[in-house]
């Protein structure tokens, strides 16, 4: 009978002298899952992922792989692998010694450890790249040599440390998705640590933000992004515009928020003197004419400061009286506001569910 899950964390602690690294996290990941722990750097997310490896020991706490502690077992006897940003390949050796290395330490045979090799080389699109060169492969196809060289010892869990930092952006994008297709390829359970957002909510199933040691929500890529459980979560994950304020009740739910300057915006959250208020750019509507937006709680008049023209996902910075910042929003690709220019009048607005509040 398969184990119901194939990690699981918990309440772990790892202290350097009196740092915690981290702090008391507990979470469990189901077999096939593709997890993310998503963080800045200096969250601990690393050290976590070093201890899963066998690499550090907890100082307190348990880590079980299909129901066994790992407390005391060698890294070289956990059935997990590791892929590291810096891929860690063999350059003296062939794609497929490097993808054949791991079995080969274990005692299989050279003609078995070549053809599971050269199967695990075609099941990644490398059929017929075992006798080349490892530096003669692009970014990405050493990233599949990597990825193989971990599947080929059948791990029950792969480990991926930042694997895609030393990647140039347009094929940072491509093996984003091409990890994701890997994975369910494989149904392979994936945990992986990364500080960019962009790659945790494009491949995850469930991602955890970590912050100082500790996570502040786990959740599926869509709940992080819209119903962030904490400021920080609101503000790490995807763009978003920030204000600070007073928050009172108002009525059915929605709690005012009264801004510095005098101007009240209306959300959804917890009421407080010291409360801050998150607005993702694309639900800031946008409007010439003004009664396109009469049904809208937040409505306002600005101008626009800036275009940021980044293709699809472009957006507009626009002045608005009351608020201290340009509020940003996501720039329309067709209608009469698509080619907006710097200066143009401007109606923005957005619901009241729209607008996330955090007392303090």
């Amino acid at each position: 009978m398969a184990h119901p899950t194939d990690l699981d964390i918990v309440n772990v602690t790892k202290r350097f002298g009196s740092h915690a690294a981290v702090d008391d996290v507990s979470f469990s990941v189901a077999p096939g899952e593709f997890f993310s722990i998503l963080g800045p750097s200096g969250c601990g997310k690393t050290t976590l992922m070093r201890m899963i490896a066998g690499f550090e020991h907890p100082t307190s706490g348990d880590i079980r792989i299909r129901g066994k502690s790992m407390i005391g077992v060698p890294a070289n006897k956990r059935p997990v692998n590791m892929v590291f940003q810096s891929l860690a390949l063999f350059p003296m050796m062939s794609v497929g010694e490097n993808v054949a290395y791991g079995l080969s330490c274990r005692g299989v045979s050279r003609a078995e450890a070549e053809a599971r090799a050269n199967r695990m080389l075609e099941r990644v699109g490398l059929k017929g790249f075992g006798d080349r060169h490892v530096t003669a492969l692009s970014g990405g196809q050493r990233q599949r040599v990597a990825i193989a060289r971990c599947l080929v010892l059948e791990p029950t869990l792969v480990l991926l440390d930042e694997p895609l930092g030393a990647l140039d952006l347009k094929l940072r994008e491509h093996m984003k998705i091409e990890l994701k297709q890997l994975q369910a390829t494989f149904n392979t359970t994936f945990a992986y640590i990364t500080h960019d957002q962009s790659e945790a909510l494009v491949m995850s199933d469930r991602i955890a933000v970590m912050n100082q040691g500790r996570f502040e929500q786990v959740g599926s890529p869509r709940e992080l992004y819209h119903s962030p459980a904490t400021p920080f979560v609101a503000s790490f994950v995807g763009e978003t515009n920030r204000w600070q304020g007073e928050a009172a009740p108002a009525s059915n739910g929605v709690v005012a928020m009264r801004l510095p300057s005098g101007a009240v915006l209306h959300g959804q959250g917890r009421a407080g003197q010291a409360a801050s208020a998150f607005v993702r750019p694309e639900a800031v509507a946008l409007a010439q004419d003004p009664s396109v937006l009469a049904n809208l709680p937040n409505r306002f008049e600005g101008r626009v400061s800036a275009v940021l023209f980044d293709g699809a996902a472009s957006s507009l910075l626009i002045d608005t009286a009351g608020f201290a910042e340009p509020v940003r929003a996501v720039l329309p690709q067709a209608g009469p506001l698509a080619g907006i220019e710097v200066g143009a009048p401007v109606h923005l607005g957005w619901t009241a569910d729209a607008m996330k509040v955090f007392a303090a």
